[in-house]
């Protein structure tokens, strides 16, 4: 929020300590304009506000340091010095509120309810009576020089003795007065100045009227008006002697009757006042802009380092997001990864399930191949046994011609049949041999298959889990990179952020410096200013009190005559007639004695008097600039302890930021290590698990084919031991 003093350009007296300390860091709120309220009210008791005679500067750093000011005086009541004291609290949270303010015992007060328009008018008339005033005397002194040629020695002392330096002002006055439209003051200052004319406008137009229509003759012989209300130029011939030339105005009745058609107000303040403080304004110009120069400066240092964290916000904004998108395209591309891994393995078990599916077949055809072969030899081989026995049994009967041949019919038939059963059985055994030699084989491949398998199913989750610990070694070293950079980042920020606010320190105190030197110099000035008028005054002064002595010399010796006058007829009247001429001429001796005495007594008091005057006046002088020395000095020093409290300050926060930057980063560094450990213990959990559960799993699936085995009568089965591999 805007601070209530900028409407007192150049004034810090208004200010409150949090609006001072605003300007590098805070917030103020409403409670400023109660605090502004006090120091209104103490500069309406005592005429002007706390630190009014210090440099604008100083006045800065004794508001923000100090305690909160007080009245001075002992005359003031007791409820408005707790009322002052009340506005006046230096922590904002301890000051009160407007509506606090309302029930406070000064403001709920009984008071005559016409004392401000009593006041005002009385103040109105003597404004008036007191103008009008200085307008005779000048308008009588202005007219007499103009009429009489310049005043004697004489009338110029008595207007001296009267007046004073009041007279320089009063002549000011008027002068300004008289070519308001000419200087170069602020708006508000002319509207008080005219103002402050319109009784006297009122009063005496006619006499305005014709102080204008002499205005060059006045102008020409005497120096009344100041020299900035005309414009000099050469005359025709190019001489260099300068002449005034009044600048064109508009006629004091057209001023008068506009003045007082806007709203008929008079002001409370006197004509002389009123220029006075234009003037000062004038002076005081320069320190204005100087401390409105301040003012901006610091609050485009603010803006400047608001705008710089700012950019660095943006710029820590921007790289974070980047950092974030390239983690989330490192999960994006790692995801994709497991998943076309993911989809590899499954074509794999997939092509070596058909691979296994058409070994198998081959497999069994290959068996059923040889079977049905050893089967064709087999049954060849039985009938020619069958062939060679049944020769072999007909020799034997065809030897045998004992038996009868019905007989021998039988026998050969019971042979045959006793052949061919036993050829039969043979043939079912073989057939029964090689449908277990299948079933065997055929069990036997597929827990090969089985074991082949596992393998794969090993190979693809050994696979899978090496590509995940890959992946999220590579996220770790990418997640290390970025806590690098973010930190470099931070430092980098830190660094171009603080050298940014010592260089903008640096530059204030320089500026703050460079203003107190000059505030000096003007100081040096104006006591060099006064001094030179003094000095200047100084003859006057000492003539003054020269006219004094020689009337009080004066004086003596009109005593001391009539003494000896009374003397001399005394010794007269006492003394015979033919001593008359001794004693006369005794008396006319004493008395040109006493005479010398008293003309060496006044030689002597003169030139003490001089030597004493410009003895006071050279000490005086030394005092004044040993005074002056010592007060610049003290505020020099008080404002290079302020400065080196605020670069201490500065350091020590620039330290604390660094420390904090440190702890911050050391932390996140911390953190993020321990959850790199974590999520490898997680990683490597879920490895072990998984291995762990594949091989309980793949055990399982062999101990079932095995008892199943067994419970087809496969027991004999060749097992193949599964290799226990550490895939950890």
């Amino acid at each position: 929020m805007a601070s209530p003093a900028n409407s007192f350009v150049g004034t810090p007296y208004w200010m409150a300590p949090e609006v001072i300390l605003a300007m590098d860091e805070g917030q103020y709120d409403g409670k400023v304009d109660i605090w502004s309220l006090g120091i209104t009210c103490i500069e309406l008791a005592e005429r002007k506000p706390p630190l009014f005679n210090m440099n604008a500067m100083s006045a800065l750093y004794h508001i923000a340091q100090n305690d909160s000011p007080t009245l001075q005086s002992n005359e003031w009541t007791d409820s408005f010095r707790r009322f002052v004291d009340y506005c006046l609290q230096k922590i904002p949270q301890e000051r009160p509120t407007s509506a606090e303010l309302l029930r406070h015992d000064f403001v709920r007060r009984d008071r005559p309810l016409r004392v401000l328009i009593d006041l005002i008018q009385r103040t109105k008339d003597a404004v008036r009576e007191l103008d009008n005033l200085q307008y005779r005397k000048m308008k009588k002194i202005l007219f007499q020089e103009t009429r009489n040629g310049p005043l004697n020695e004489s009338q110029e002392d008595e207007e001296d003795s009267e007046h004073g330096t009041n007279l320089m002002r009063e002549m000011d006055s008027l002068g300004s007065n008289h070519s308001i439209p000419s200087m170069s003051v602020s708006t508000g200052s002319q509207s008080s100045s005219v103002n402050s004319m319109q009784e006297v406008t009122d009063e005496s137009s006619s006499e305005l009227v014709m102080m204008h229509d002499d205005e060059s003759t006045i102008n020409s012989s005497s120096s009344v008006v100041p020299k900035k209300d005309h414009v000099f130029i050469r005359d025709e011939a190019g001489h260099g002697d300068p002449r005034p030339e009044p600048r064109p105005t508009q006629s004091v009745q057209s001023q008068a009757l506009h003045y007082r058609n806007r709203e008929r107000f008079a002001t409370i303040k006197s004509a002389s006042l009123v220029t006075r403080q234009i003037h000062e304004h004038e002076q005081e110009n320069e320190l204005r802009e100087q401390m409105s120069g301040y003012k901006r400066m610091r609050r485009q240092h603010q803006k400047q380092l608001i705008a710089l964290e700012n950019k660095l916000k943006a710029e820590m904004d921007e790289h974070r997001l980047k950092l974030q998108k390239e983690v989330e395209t490192h999960a994006n591309n790692s995801s994709i990864e497991l998943e076309k891994l993911a989809k590899k393995q499954v074509a794999i078990i997939e092509k070596e399930a058909k691979v296994a599916a058409a070994d198998e077949k081959k497999f069994q055809q290959q068996i059923l191949a040889q079977q049905k072969k050893d089967l064709t030899t087999f049954l060849e081989s039985q009938k020619k046994q069958y062939k060679i026995c049944k020769e072999k049994i007909k020799e034997e009967m065809n030897e045998d011609h004992s038996t009868p041949k019905k007989e021998k019919q039988e026998r050969i038939s019971k042979h045959k049949e006793n052949l061919q059963h036993t050829q039969a059985e043979e043939e079912a055994h073989l057939l029964t041999q090689q449908r277990l030699y299948y079933d065997k084989n055929c069990r036997f491949f597929k827990r090969k298959i089985m074991i082949k398998r596992h393998e794969v199913e090993q190979q693809n989750i050994r696979e899978e889990l090496n590509k995940k610990r890959t992946q999220k070694e590579m996220e770790h070293a990418m997640l290390i990179r970025h806590d690098e950079s973010t930190r470099e980042l931070e430092y980098r920020q830190l660094h171009t952020l603080q050298k940014l606010r010592m260089d903008l320190i640096r530059l204030q105190h320089q500026t703050e410096l460079e203003n107190q030197l000059e505030y000096n110099k003007r100081r040096e000035r104006e006591l060099h200013r006064k001094h030179v008028m003094e000095l200047r005054q100084q003859p006057k002064n000492l003539k003054a009190m020269e006219m004094q002595i020689k009337k009080q010399f004066q004086d003596t010796c009109k005593v001391q005559t009539k003494q000896y006058k009374a003397l001399k007829n005394h010794q007269l009247e006492v003394t015979p007639k033919n001593e008359h001429k001794t004693i006369l001429k005794t008396l006319k001796d004493e008395q040109t004695r006493k005479l010398a005495i008293l003309a060496e007594q006044y030689e002597q008091s003169i030139n003490e008097m001089m030597a004493s005057q410009a003895l006071r006046l050279d000490e005086a002088q030394e005092a004044e600039c040993q005074a002056l020395r010592l007060q610049l000095q003290q505020e020099m020093e008080l404002l290079n302890a302020y400065q080196s409290k605020i670069k201490m300050q500065t350091e020590a926060q620039h330290e604390r930021e660094l420390q904090k930057l440190e702890q911050r980063v050391s932390l996140r560094r911390a953190h993020l290590e321990q959850k790199i450990e974590e999520e490898l213990a997680a990683l490597q959990k879920e490895r072990s698990e998984r291995i762990k559960y594949l091989l309980e799993r793949q055990e399982r699936e062999i101990e079932t084919f095995d008892m199943e085995s067994l419970r087809m009568g496969f027991g004999n089965l060749v097992t193949l031991d599964f290799p226990k591999e550490d895939y950890r």
